[in-house]
Formats: C-alpha cells, sequence, structure tokens
C-alpha cells in the first residue's frame, strides 16, 4: 500500500474510533478534533493527509515547522498549524508567522514574548496554557494557581493580542489505565475551575490525548486528541 493510501486508511479509521468514543461517552457528535502530528514526517506524508481532507496539524518543532508549513499555510487557507512542543522564545517570531495556536504555553514570561512578536506584526493568536498532570519529562503549569496567575496577567489585559482557549496536557506513559484516566481528569478539573474564575475567557479547548489514549482522553472530556504514529506510521521514509 502506497503512502497515501496507507494514511487516508489510518485516518479513516481513527475518525470512526473517535466517532465510538464521543458516542459511548454520550458526547455530540463531531464534538472532538483531530489534530494530526507530523514531526518527523516529510510534506510528502503531510500532502498526503491534506488529500485526505486533514486540515488540522500539530509540529513540536519550530524549525521543521517552518520548512513544512510556511507556504502551505498561505497556499492552503483550510490548513491550520498548531506549535506543540515546548517552546523558546527565541522560537516565538517564527512560530506565530505560520501557526494559528501555540498549546504548549508554560509560563508568563512566554506569554510575553508571544504578545510582544505578535504586536510587531499587529497578529492575534490562540494559545493553550500546558498542565503538568503526569508525565514527569514534561513542562506545564502544575498548580491551579500558577494557570490563575497566568490568567490574571492575561485578564488585567497585558496580553492583548494572545487569545486564551483552553489547556493541554500529556498522560504519563503507562499501561495503567487508572493513572491515565486521572491524568486526564485532573486537566478537566483544573479547567473548570479556570472556566468558573474567568468567564470572559473562552477556556473550552481541551487538547489531551494521543495515539495510545485518545479513546480515555475522549471519554474524559477532550475536545482535541493529537494523533501522530496512528496516522501516519512509524518513521520509515
Amino acid at each position: 500500500m502506497d503512502l497515501e493510501n496507507r494514511i487516508t486508511e489510518n485516518l479513516k479509521f481513527l475518525r470512526e474510533k473517535i466517532s465510538d468514543a464521543e458516542r459511548r461517552s454520550g458526547r455530540p457528535s463531531g464534538c472532538v478534533k483531530l489534530q494530526a502530528v507530523s514531526k518527523f514526517h516529510p510534506l510528502d506524508a503531510v500532502l498526503a493527509a491534506v488529500n485526505s481532507g486533514q486540515f488540522l496539524f500539530g509540529e513540536n518543532r519550530v524549525q521543521e515547522a517552518v520548512q513544512k508549513f510556511e507556504k502551505l499555510v498561505h497556499t492552503e487557507k483550510k490548513i491550520e498549524l498548531h506549535i506543540i512542543g515546548a517552546l523558546q522564545r527565541n522560537k516565538v517570531k517564527n512560530s506565530i508567522a505560520i501557526a494559528s495556536c501555540i498549546e504548549s504555553v508554560d509560563r508568563i514570561e512566554l506569554i510575553a514574548e508571544i504578545e510582544k512578536q505578535c504586536s510587531k506584526v499587529e497578529k492575534k493568536i490562540d494559545v493553550l496554557f500546558e498542565v503538568h498532570t503526569g508525565e514527569e519529562s514534561k513542562s506545564g503549569f502544575r498548580t491551579t494557581d500558577e494557570l490563575e496567575k497566568v490568567l490574571l496577567y492575561c485578564a488585567e489585559g497585558n496580553a492583548p493580542h494572545v487569545c486564551p482557549k483552553g489547556f493541554m496536557t500529556m498522560a504519563p506513559f503507562t499501561k495503567d489505565e487508572s493513572l491515565i484516566r486521572k491524568s486526564f481528569c485532573d486537566l478537566r478539573n483544573a479547567a473548570e475551575k479556570m472556566q468558573r474564575h474567568y468567564p470572559d475567557f473562552p477556556l473550552k479547548e481541551l487538547s489531551m490525548g494521543m495515539s495510545n489514549d485518545f479513546q480515555i482522553a475522549i471519554e474524559e472530556g477532550s475536545t482535541l486528541v493529537r494523533l501522530g504514529t496512528a496516522i501516519f506510521g512509524e518513521r520509515e521514509y
């Protein structure tokens, strides 16, 4: 099976699995978005996914994202790119040039830099706040107090070009489903608390769930799942 057919079949299978999880959880059909994580995969794989009707992508590394998406996001208006990896301040300028959302905001200093760069080009950008709920190797806000501080910073008008939309997390790498489920439940609970405290922000996006745990994430309230290997396979081309 060639690359495009394989990716088409994988996307069809995953969309069915997402629909099944929505239905099983009593959630509306189509409430969960599928993001194709294309890190380490070539432009040909991205184009194959696009040809299969996939338009939302996630990239971890800014330099790689620029190489693949700089022209694509301007020539194909349907394509939307999210930056999902740890982001250094010196990479923000290039990120906002190609992305519609930065999902990995993990500190106030990063918000300040995003605002600085967006204000220069008069662009508004969506952000998700990364919350540490279990995966030890990952960064992120560790307490609701820390989330309160960054949301208050935004609410006080310090970052008018930054649009908070919700939260992102990564579950621990474990076969223990209870730990995975707890990680997603913790994010949902933190999000609900922040929604009550900051009703002026539409903090509805919950980016959680990857290739190995996305169905659990949907059951726990995910609105966006980040799938890479399940779509593109292991890096073999």
